[in-house]
């Protein structure tokens, strides 16, 4: 069993999402905290990734103090200290198949169809680790042979608990770096292709919902 980094919050995007919503930290202090990327920081804080993560107390986890937080919210350039941990440093199990609950279990297809789907990046092998299911599973419902085509429903397996958001980024990291590609490159690509969207969405409602008051005053006979 490896040792956990007892350096770093034990849940990185919860302590993100918490110090963003609870604090005036800026987004490097809190991507230096929990080791993740700024950018991914950036995300989580506009909601672009890891929907549905509920923020967790660093305070009521014992990991950062009132006064630690204080402290760096006063200068934009220190860095959050941890509490260290008292007690032996916990264990990771070593890797294994994944169990998932009876419950979740028919959540699978629809899991492996939203990988297979949206991320082309991440291989077989890494589906098989995070939704804990069979390559010929996976094949089935690429090629639409699987019993459950018919009625497959695409969902992220993050959001349905067959994983977590941070073993899910891994494995797209991982795809995309086998690909010879930026993982954080991409994510940063993709963040202003969906602003860019967004402005054009919201101009075309604007121009929708716009009223010609010149119109109006020539069909009620007014003017000025």
């Amino acid at each position: 069993m490896a040792e956990l980094d007892t350096s770093k919050p034990l849940k990185p995007k919860a302590s993100a999402v918490w110090l963003v919503d609870n604090t005036t930290l800026t987004f490097d202090q809190i991507a230096d905290y929990t080791g993740l990327h700024v950018v991914e920081v950036q995300a989580l804080a506009d909601e672009e990734v890891g929907r549905g993560i509920i923020g967790e107390s660093a305070i009521l986890a014992g990991e950062l103090t009132a006064a630690e937080i204080e402290r760096c919210e006063k200068d934009s350039n220190a860095s959050l200290k941890i509490i260290k941990r008292d007690g032996p440093a916990l264990k990771v199990r070593a890797k294994g198949p994944r169990y998932t609950p009876v419950a979740r279990r028919n959540d699978k297809p629809d899991a492996i169809a939203f990988l297979v789907k949206n991320h082309p990046e991440v291989s077989d092998a890494q589906i098989c680790k995070l939704v804990g299911t069979t390559k010929p599973t996976i094949q089935a419902i690429r090629d639409r042979t699987h019993p459950n085509s018919s009625t497959l429903n695409p969902r992220n397996p993050a959001e349905i608990g067959l994983c977590s958001y941070q073993e899910l980024d891994k494995s797209i990291a991982k795809g995309l770096k086998a690909l010879g590609r930026d993982p954080v490159a991409e994510a940063l690509a993709a963040k202003e292709k969906r602003e860019a969207e967004n402005a054009a969405s919201d101009e075309a409602a604007k121009s929708e919902t716009s009223f010609d008051f010149s119109n109006f005053l020539k069909s009620t006979g007014r003017s000025s």
